[in-house]
C-alpha cells in the first residue's frame, strides 16, 4: 500500500513544541502531534471503494493487514507525522475558547490524479484537546457519520467523505442522553477524507488570542493552498478569502434545506472554511415538513439550530469569522460588504432552488408568494417533505380536478384525515395557482418531471434506517449498512427493487432514541 505523502498543514504551520500528550491550553501553534492509540482487536466493517479509488488503493490494498493496521491507528506510515489541530468556537452562541481535535487525528496528506487529500481518523484516542473527553467514538455514532458523508457527496451536497469504518474491539462508555445513564458501547473508528479540516474556529483561537501573526500564518496558508487565484497575501486577497468563503458556505447551506438536511450542531467549530458539511453528531432529515425542527435533544429548549434558521447560523457564524480575521485588514466595511451580499445572494438562490424543486423556470413576479404559501401549507399537517417533493413531479399541466392532487402528493401525509375543511381548501387553492403558473412554461410534463427528479431526492438516509443498521451491526450483522451504502450512492434514480425505503417514518420511530432525538454524543 503506497500513497503520494505530500504534508502540507504540518510542514509549513507552527507546532505545539509540548510532545507529552497531555490536556493543555497550546498557545501560539495549528496543531499538536499525537500517536493514534493502539486498540485490542481491529476488524474491519466497510470500506468505500469510490473513496479508495480516489486515493489510488487498489482491492488489494483495502484487503490487506496494513491499510486495517494503519486506518485504526494502530500503525504510523513511515514518513508521516499524525497531529490534532488546535481551533476554538462559539457554541450555541457562546464562546467556549480552546476547543480543538478532542477525537480525531490527522493521518496524513496525499495526492492523486491531481485532487489534494487529507486524512483523519476519528474516534483514534486522546489528544491534548480531548479535555475530559476519552478521544474515541461508538459504532452508532460512526455508522452514522460513515452512511451520511457518503450519502450527503451522492446528493450533490458539498460534504466530507469517508474511507472506512472499523471496530476498534474495545468497549467506550457514553451516556447517550446524557441522563446519568451511561453504558458500554463498541468502539468504533471512522476514516474521514477532505481537501482540508480547516474550521472557522482554526481561526477565530487566534483572534481571541490577539495572535495576529499566528492567524496571518494560517490565512496566507489556507489562500495558498485552496484558494491560489487569489493572489499574493494582502489586505484585498483577505476580503477576496473571506468572500470565498461566505460564497461556500452560501452554496452549502441552500444544498442542506434542499434535500431537509438538519446538522443539528452548526457551532463555529463546525463550520468548514472550505464549506463542507463537516461533523456528522446529532443531524437529521427533515420527515415532517417543519422550519421549527432540529433533531438535537442539547438543543430543545431554544432550537438554535433548527431547520429554517441554518441560513441565519451560517450568517452569524460568518460574522464572528469576519471579526476574527478584521485585524489583518483594518478596516470594517469592505467585510460588512460581503455580509450584506450574503442576505440578498441566499434569497435569490434560495428561491431559484424552491422554484426547481417544483418545476419553474421562468420568472414571474408573483413566485414568492407562491413558494411562501407552499411553505406555509407544507406546515399545516405533518407532510413528509421527500415524498411531497419527490411525488409532486407527477402532476399534471392539464389536470381538471381539484382535488386531484390528493392522488399525487396524498402519500406524503402523515394523517391524510387532517387535510380536510380549511387545510384542504388551502391545498386545493394552491394546487390551482401552482396549475396556472406551470401553464407558463414550456416544458413537458415529462421533461419537468425529468428536471425535478433531478434535485428531489427519492432517497435519503432517514435517521430511522440508520438506526436499523446500527440495530443489526450491534449483533454483527453489517448487510445493512452495504445495502444503505449502495441504495444512497443513487438516491435520484428510481431503483423500483428499494421502494421499501420510498416511504414516510414509521410509527415506531416517531419517539424513538435515535430515531428522532439525538445528543451530541450521537
Amino acid at each position: 500500500m503506497k500513497f503520494n505523502i505530500q504534508d502540507t498543514f504540518n510542514k509549513e504551520l507552527p507546532a505545539d513544541p509540548i510532545t507529552i500528550n497531555s490536556r493543555r491550553q497550546v498557545e501560539r501553534a495549528c496543531f499538536s502531534y499525537v500517536t493514534p492509540k493502539h486498540t485490542a482487536r481491529p476488524s474491519l466493517v466497510h470500506v468505500s471503494p469510490e473513496m479508495a479509488e480516489e486515493l489510488g488503493l487498489s482491492e488489494e490494498d483495502i484487503r490487506s493487514e496494513e491499510f486495517l493496521k494503519v486506518f485504526t491507528g494502530n500503525t504510523v506510515l513511515d514518513g508521516t507525522a499524525p497531529y490534532a489541530m488546535c481551533y476554538g468556537g462559539h457554541q450555541f452562541g457562546n464562546w467556549a475558547g480552546q476547543l480543538g481535535d478532542g477525537r480525531a487525528i490527522n493521518l496524513m496528506e496525499v495526492e492523486h490524479n491531481g485532487k489534494h487529500w487529507a486524512l483523519q481518523l476519528k474516534g483514534a484516542g486522546e489528544t491534548p484537546y480531548s479535555r475530559t473527553a476519552d478521544g474515541l467514538a461508538v459504532l452508532r455514532s460512526s455508522i452514522r457519520e460513515y452512511l451520511c458523508s457518503e450519502a450527503m457527496y451522492h446528493l450533490g451536497v458539498p460534504t466530507t467523505r469517508a474511507l472506512s469504518l472499523a471496530l476498534s474491539g474495545d468497549q467506550v462508555l457514553r451516556d447517550v442522553l446524557y441522563n446519568g445513564n451511561p453504558a458500554y458501547e463498541k468502539g468504533a473508528i471512522v476514516c474521514r477524507v477532505a481537501p482540508s479540516f480547516l474550521r472557522f474556529g482554526n481561526y477565530q483561537i487566534f483572534a481571541a488570542r490577539e495572535d495576529t501573526a499566528t492567524m496571518g500564518t494560517l490565512v496566507d496558508y489556507t489562500i495558498k493552498h485552496f484558494f491560489p487565484e487569489l493572489g499574493a497575501p494582502s489586505k484585498a486577497s483577505y476580503v477576496q478569502f473571506f468572500q470565498a468563503v461566505a460564497d461556500a458556505t452560501l452554496e452549502m447551506l441552500v444544498h442542506w434545506q434542499r434535500v431537509g438536511f438538519v446538522h443539528g450542531v452548526m457551532n463555529t467549530d463546525n463550520l468548514s472554511i472550505l464549506g463542507l458539511t463537516i461533523d456528522y453528531g446529532p443531524y437529521g432529515w427533515l420527515e415532517g415538513y417543519d422550519h421549527g425542527w432540529t433533531p438535537n435533544t442539547t438543543d430543545r429548549q431554544h432550537k438554535r439550530y433548527r431547520y429554517g434558521n441554518q441560513p441565519n447560523i451560517g450568517l452569524w457564524n460568518l460574522y464572528q469569522l469576519a471579526n476574527a480575521i478584521f485585524p489583518l485588514i483594518g478596516e470594517a466595511e469592505p467585510l460588512e460588504a460581503v455580509l450584506e451580499g450574503f442576505k440578498t445572494k441566499f434569497e435569490q438562490k434560495y428561491r431559484d432552488m424552491m422554484k426547481s424543486k417544483i418545476g419553474l423556470y421562468k420568472a414571474d413576479d408573483l413566485d414568492p408568494h407562491l413558494l411562501d404559501d407552499l411553505e406555509e401549507n407544507l406546515q399545516l399537517t405533518e407532510t413528509d417533505m421527500t415524498l411531497f417533493f419527490r411525488n409532486l413531479a407527477n402532476f399534471k399541466k392539464q389536470v381538471t380536478d381539484s382535488g386531484a392532487f390528493m392522488e399525487v402528493v396524498g402519500e406524503a401525509f402523515y394523517v391524510p384525515d387532517e387535510v380536510s375543511g380549511e387545510v384542504l381548501e388551502k391545498w386545493k387553492v394552491w394546487f390551482a395557482t401552482y396549475q396556472s403558473r406551470l401553464g407558463q412554461e414550456e416544458l413537458s410534463d415529462t421533461e419537468r418531471k425529468q428536471k425535478m427528479n433531478s434535485v428531489n431526492p427519492k432517497y435519503v438516509l432517514r435517521n430511522y434506517m440508520a438506526q436499523l443498521a446500527i440495530d443489526a451491526a450491534d449483533k454483527g450483522d453489517y448487510a445493512l449498512i452495504d445495502e444503505l451504502f449502495v441504495l444512497l450512492k443513487k438516491p435520484y434514480d428510481e431503483q423500483p427493487e428499494q421502494e421499501k425505503w420510498f416511504a414516510k417514518r414509521p410509527d415506531w420511530a416517531r419517539n424513538k432514541v435515535g430515531c428522532s432525538m439525538l445528543s451530541c454524543s450521537s
